[in-house]
């Protein structure tokens, strides 16, 4: 997995590129605080190397929590800013600094 951070210079924005190698996997969406977690908001579009993929705008000097959704499964990346505990997930979020 990979995150690619672009800071754009003529606005407070920062373009995220999440990329998940998912050969297998049907769907592919990020979910997290800047989507409220909504798992059709931020699909992923399947490249033909099996590789999902999708760029978001969000706002730069933020911090994000985040997880993958793979076929309805909920996954870190281990290329995450950091990690946090979620008390309602039971499991850790990843977390992305801008």
């Amino acid at each position: 997995m990979a995150i690619k951070k672009q800071y754009l210079k003529s606005k407070p924005v920062c373009k995220v590129t999440f990329s998940v190698p998912a050969e297998e996997a049907k769907s592919v969406a990020v979910v997290g605080s800047f989507n409220e977690w909504n798992t059709e908001a931020t699909e992923l579009s399947k490249l033909k190397n099996g590789t999902f993929k999708g760029t978001i705008d969000l706002e730069s000097d933020n911090s994000y929590e985040f997880r993958y959704v793979i076929d309805g499964t909920y996954v870190n990346d281990d290329q995450a800013d950091s990690y946090v505990w979620n008390e309602f997930a039971g499991a850790e979020n990843g977390v992305l600094n801008l």
